[in-house]
């Protein structure tokens, strides 16, 4: 049976002899926490606190984060509180313990909500302190490092979640050395065989390039000696797990990936590392396109470097990094640097306000996801390793994740600015708001006072900031949408009693209210709008007294539909009604409002299975909007012929929306278009505009 292991001050001597002292205290309260527990290895389970501390310890933590580290599993996994713990070591400790600790004494409706509510749970309390997430990155690390003793189901598992969520978080905080031992961890363990067969290869094909490599690193210490340049050069290889996503994403095989070795050369200041540039340059051909400066802009997670490829003596191709000593320690420890370097006042000023932007985009995002998996999902996004650097008119450089869009932009430079843009404009041009935008692009958004997000947008943007706020804007106008036609809704079923909703007493809507899990007459609207409860029911339920139901003397008017109700209201795709058609209503929970045609062969079958869900509604006398309907046009197989069908359209005052086209070819061509009409009549005018042409054999409404 293993030993317990014990704790050695000699590996926390930076720390005063006081913050030693509780440490050792801390240590002692989590053996006897842990008493009797032991790991899957068979270890006694205080060695993996024991370990996270001594992670933390290297990267010179404070000794409030150190003593949580010791703590950190003592409330999930033991009896002992967050009281008890704040009592005896203090509230900030407390406060550390708990936001690391998982919600595992709470029931949640499946795995994956709990995994999704446990990330938010630690994200939000990150951004109130970085170590949180600091000691759960050197969790996860201890745990990598010992998976092998985990079954290779939940191995796979937690790899996985890895890779996924914890290897970007580091990336994202700047801890590169933590990042790629991570990601080559969890590669190892996701896909074993893959792994060991590149990990073969790799040390193979560094083997037989020694030689020449050596080579390469004497002339470029040579190089810049003569230069005058004082530089310290060491060899930089690449990672298994770069070289294998390599592999993946440009369709190679592993004697095409070349670069497999790099150099870094670290220099005294700024001004140094352009003139090393120059010298490496004057050594070797760079190659085009592959020169990025992230001194001059730094990258979003505060690293600085200048990258280069060179190509060296016999083509082999060479990745060289120049930097500063200071760049060189926060690209290591990034965020964790606050702790390590703090001489470094200058950079890490500006890394710690580039961390504390990100986290408090956590909490906007979080302020505006419905649920804890919608932000994940939002966090997930937003932790994409790449970036493009965009300049706003002022000459403001934003930084964006790659395939970001001009909507990404306007909602980066401000929410409001995001809500009410129309239209974009890159290097001056006019551009679709969907264009993505590229390194070096001047971008400028163009708004309007009554603009407001497209759910479309949905589908192109890029980052969290973007989406969150887009979903939010959606759901509040949803929400104030489907107030407004549930208030139409029930006033239509109360006709059916005499009454309209203005007579309804105030006890009758406290009652109803209440009795509905205690929402409130607004919330009980908007649910009446969106389908999630019917109208006729809390109608009846409203006029219910003490002595029976009042029953209806009327048959309840019909709904008047304008085309303005906004994501309340939806017009089938199935059937396309417009003013003109007889129209029925279909009430379908989360949706809202769905209108059909009367003959919609959808309606009949569904109004038998579901007759309480459905309701009169009726066209307004004078609709303001137009409606998409679809067409069908057979025509002669011949050149123009579309731009004529086209213009006959145009000429009856139409817009066409979509139109796509039949693959069978031959005497004659058939055409669907979706039109926007005005209603029946403008539809008849807009067909015999189309039936003039010579070349229309047939046309026809699309009714389904």
């Amino acid at each position: 049976m293993a030993a317990v292991p014990t704790l050695d001050a000699s590996r926390f001597g930076y720390l005063k002899p006081g913050d030693v002292a509780r440490l050792s205290e801390a240590y002692r309260f989590s053996n006897a926490a842990h008493a009797g527990q032991r790991r899957q290895s068979g270890e006694p389970y205080i060695s993996h606190p024991l370990a996270v501390a001594e992670i933390l310890a290297d990267w010179r933590l404070d000794g409030q984060a150190l003593q949580a580290a010791l703590l950190h599993d003592v409330m999930e996994d033991t009896s002992v509180t967050k009281d008890e713990i704040s009592d005896t070591f203090g509230r900030p400790v407390a406060d550390l313990v708990d936001g690391v600790s998982k919600l595992d004494r709470i029931e949640f409706q499946s795995a994956e909500f709990a995994q999704a509510e446990n990330f938010r749970k630690m994200l939000l309390a990150m951004a109130r302190d970085v170590r949180v997430i600091l000691i759960k990155l050197a969790d996860r690390l201890h745990n990598m490092r010992t998976l092998e003793a985990v079954p290779p189901a939940k191995r796979r598992r937690v790899a996985r979640e890895t890779i996924e969520i914890y290897a970007p978080i580091a990336n994202r905080l700047g801890l590169n050395a933590l990042f790629h031992e991570l990601q080559e961890l969890a590669f190892a363990h996701i896909y074993p065989l893959r792994y060991r067969v590149l990990a073969k290869a790799t040390r193979n094909a560094r083997g037989n390039r020694r030689e020449l490599v050596g080579k390469i690193e004497a002339a470029v210490k040579g190089k810049l000696a003569e230069a005058r340049i004082e530089a310290a050069v060491s060899g930089r290889e690449k990672h298994i797990y770069s070289i294998y996503r390599k592999m993946i994403e440009k369709h190679l095989s592993f004697s095409e990936v070349h670069d497999i070795y790099g150099l870094r050369v670290v220099v005294k200041d700024v001004a140094t590392c352009y003139l090393a540039i120059g010298a490496l340059h004057g050594l070797y051909k760079p190659v085009p396109g592959k020169f990025k400066d992230y001194i001059a802009i730094p990258k979003a997670n505060g690293y600085q470097s200048i990258h280069t490829a060179l190509i060296g003596p016999f083509g082999v191709p060479l990745e060289v990094q120049v930097r500063t000593e200071s760049m060189h320690h926060l690209a290591e420890a990034g965020v964790a640097s606050h702790w390590m370097y703090k001489d470094e006042a200058t950079s890490l000023n500006e890394l710690q306000k580039k961390t504390h932007q990100w986290l408090q985009s956590l909490l906007e995002i979080q302020s505006h996801s419905g649920d804890s998996q919608e932000f994940l999902e939002h966090v997930k996004v937003d932790l994409f390793p790449d970036e493009v650097y965009v300049f706003t008119p002022k000459g403001r450089i934003l930084s964006l994740p790659r395939g970001a869009t001009a909507v990404d932009f306007a909602y980066a430079v401000h929410t409001d600015i995001g809500n009410r843009c129309v239209a974009a404009k890159v290097n001056g041009e006019l551009v679709p708001l969907r264009t993505e935008l590229r390194n070096g692009d001047r971008v400028e958004a163009i708004t309007t006072g009554y603009a407001k997000p497209n759910p479309a947008w949905l589908q192109y943007v890029r980052t969290a900031r973007a989406r969150s706020n887009i979903r939010h804007f959606l759901k509040t106008m949803q929400y104030e949408e489907s107030a407004a036609l549930g208030e139409r809704l029930l006033e239509q079923a109360l006709k059916g009693y005499g009454v309209t909703p203005a007579e309804i007493n105030q006890a009758s809507w406290e009652r109803v209210t209440r009795e509905t899990i205690g929402v409130t007459k607004v919330q009980l609207l908007a649910d009446i709008g969106l389908g999630k409860q019917l109208p006729a029911v809390v109608a009846r339920r409203l006029m219910m007294r003490a002595e029976g139901e009042a029953r209806p003397h009327a048959k309840p008017a019909s709904v008047v539909i304008r085309g303005t109700e906004g994501m309340a209201m939806q017009l089938a795709s199935c059937c396309r009604p417009i003013p003109g058609d007889a129209i029925v209503g279909s009430i379908k929970k989360g949706l809202g409002l769905v209108v059909h045609t009367a003959e919609c062969r959808h309606v009949a079958r569904s109004r038998r299975a579901e007759p309480e869900q459905w309701i009169d509604v009726e066209w307004d006398r004078q609709p303001t909007r137009m409606f998409q309907c679809a067409i069908k046009v057979t025509v002669a197989n011949q050149r123009g012929v579309l731009a004529k069908v086209a213009s006959a359209i145009a000429e009856a005052g139409s817009n066409i929306d979509s139109i796509s086209m039949e693959e069978d070819r031959s005497v004659y061509t058939t055409m669907l278009f979706v039109l926007e009409v005005g209603n029946r009549a403008h539809l008849a005018r807009v067909l015999r505009s189309i039936r003039r042409l010579s070349e229309v054999h047939k046309l026809l409404r699309v009714r389904d």
